[in-house]
């Protein structure tokens, strides 16, 4: 296992290189920069001939301080060469991008743990109950609803909750992650204020993948129940829930195990939608609005993060088909 992990981890350093050269170019080829960002209608809205000569000058300078009126591949090098000293910038800030990607990460890496712990509880039961009772009442109706679930737009719902609550009076916090005076509160307060903002962006992030998930559960769960050795389990005389838990249980995770490999990058990429609708300071929202200023630095370094955790995401994936079943072997993959 060893030796496939390291030589996994190797495979990556190419891919990774590639994943940054495309990206770089897709960003590069959209228009503006932060250049035009920071001085573009500045010389109009100033007025006069000196104003405007000394704003062309200004931006001039900027050009050539960021390398932005250099060629393509000097930019490229020289962002690769700051990546690996750690000194990603903000162009129209002036300042590193650390203090404000770390908390925003953080954020979203807690927001987005719960929501998967939540789609994961939640969607295996359903999965298995819905496969063990195929076609019944209770069957229908699951499927039904999640269904319905799965098809209504993320945006609508999160607008609609927040339109319904505000209207409704009914307590729960709808923007932010902390009322104005929280840092005056002690603990528990404090901690039920915080899970009181939760609410609304855990509920909005967690029914579609829930709907999902669920039937991708549902779907390995009715194809494991109908092989010869489950026949042959309660042929044995092996009680309903030990069939289904211990014998074919673990041949019906595959789906969702691969599911994994998609999900994880979302751990720090979070939504955009939904931190924007609530205002809540993770990488999504700030993800945005990097795009907005083209902020190139905070834009690449997000992409990358999402490009490693999706790997990442495939490794594990591949380790836990090994895991959960013992006649994929590392050897076959090689």
């Amino acid at each position: 296992m060893a030796t496939y992990i390291f030589r996994r981890l190797l495979l990556m350093i190419p891919t990774l290189f590639g994943i940054l050269v495309l990206s770089f170019i897709v960003i590069k080829s959209t228009p503006g920069d932060p250049a035009s960002g920071r001085f573009g209608g500045a010389a109009s809205a100033q007025g006069g001939m000196n104003a405007e000569r000394g704003t062309e000058d200004a931006e001039k300078a900027f050009r050539k301080n960021f390398k932005l009126d250099e060629p393509l591949y000097v930019q490229f090098f020289w962002f690769v060469g700051r990546i690996f000293r750690g000194e990603m910038i903000y162009y129209t800030k002036q300042g590193s991008i650390w203090p404000d990607l770390i908390p925003a990460m953080k954020i979203t890496l807690m927001i987005n743990s719960i929501v998967f712990l939540l789609v994961y509880l939640l969607a295996i039961p359903m999965g298995i109950f819905s496969a063990t009772a195929p076609h019944s009442t209770g069957d229908r109706i699951m499927t039904l609803t999640l269904f319905v679930l799965y098809s209504l737009p993320s945006f609508w719902v999160a607008e609609m909750l927040r339109l319904g609550v505000l209207e409704s009076n009914l307590g729960l916090p709808v923007s932010g992650l902390q009322s104005p005076n929280a840092d005056r509160l002690s603990l528990l307060p404090w901690l039920w204020d915080y899970t009181l903002h939760l609410v609304l962006p855990i509920l909005c992030m967690t029914y579609a993948s829930l709907a999902y998930i669920s039937r991708q559960m549902r779907a390995g769960m009715l194809e494991v129940v109908r092989q010869d050795y489950i026949r042959t389990a309660k042929a044995k005389g092996c009680s309903p829930a030990r069939v289904i838990w211990v014998h074919a249980l673990r041949n019906s995770l595959f789906p969702i195990i691969t599911l994994f490999a998609s999900l994880l990058p979302a751990l720090i990429g979070g939504s955009v939608i939904i931190e924007y609708i609530f205002n809540i300071p993770g990488m999504g929202k700030l993800t945005i609005d990097s795009v907005f200023s083209r902020e190139y630095d905070m834009i690449l370094v997000t992409m990358m993060l999402s490009a490693v955790l999706t790997l990442l995401g495939i490794l594990i994936s591949d380790i836990m088909y090994v895991l959960v079943d013992p006649r994929v072997s590392f050897e076959s993959k090689n």
